[in-house]
């Protein structure tokens, strides 16, 4: 292995050996695999996807007072520290700073073929049977409810309301996870997220058939 993304792994471990089970080590290091792999069939520069893929949470801001600045700032110092060209450090912030899916409510989003590879990573890993495990063990975190149904979901986010939001667990996978398939920006991406969106429409209709007591 390179030994600048064998100091990248040891330090995004060392960073997140706390953090909360969905946005772990484990679920960076599914997103720098599946960004690889992605990176494999549409190309891109290697270095910038690996780095920005193995550090996109490195402090993500749900768990920092909503501060957005922080994750971007943090993977400079550790990129400045380790010899990282500044343009590749660059490009590395900018995917840091407009990865997440509540950033794609912005007019204005910095774009590329890695930003799209590993925005595609990332939303992979938020659906299928880990992106359910993934929305339930959050949904845990912020003792929210699993499921009620006089609250409807609502389809019209902004991204303010989007980050404010207490609704039940359930009612997430109509406001984001089932709505990922169609905004995946790869072919690649595409068709990985097929699969992972049926068994969620899978899992929802047994989740209703088991709340309702339903024999069939």
């Amino acid at each position: 292995m390179d030994p600048l993304i064998s100091q990248t792994i040891d330090f995004v471990k060392q960073e997140l050996q706390c953090a909360e089970a969905g946005h772990d080590w484990f679920h960076v290091e599914r997103v720098y695999r599946t960004s690889m792999l992605i990176h494999d069939i549409e190309g891109g520069n290697a270095l910038v996807i690996a780095l920005a893929a193995l550090l996109h949470d490195i402090a993500d801001p749900k768990f920092h007072n909503g501060n957005e600045a922080i994750g971007p700032e943090k993977a400079e110092r550790f990129l400045k520290s380790v010899g990282v060209a500044e343009t590749k450090i660059a490009h590395v912030k900018h995917i840091i700073e407009g990865v997440s899916y509540k950033n794609s409510f912005d007019n204005k989003r910095f774009t590329s073929l890695e930003m799209n590879i590993i925005q595609d990573a990332d939303r992979l890993d938020a659906i299928g049977a880990i992106g359910i495990a993934r929305a339930f063990t959050y949904g845990g975190f912020k003792n929210r409810t699993l499921y009620d149904p006089e609250i409807m979901p609502v389809t019209e986010h902004t991204k303010e309301s989007y980050k404010k939001t207490t609704a039940p667990t359930i009612n997430h996978f109509y406001e984001k996870l089932l709505l990922l398939k169609d905004k995946m920006n790869t072919v690649t991406g595409k068709k990985l997220a097929e699969e992972r969106h049926d068994f969620m429409k899978l899992y929802l209709e047994q989740f209703y058939k088991e709340w309702r007591g339903s024999a069939v």
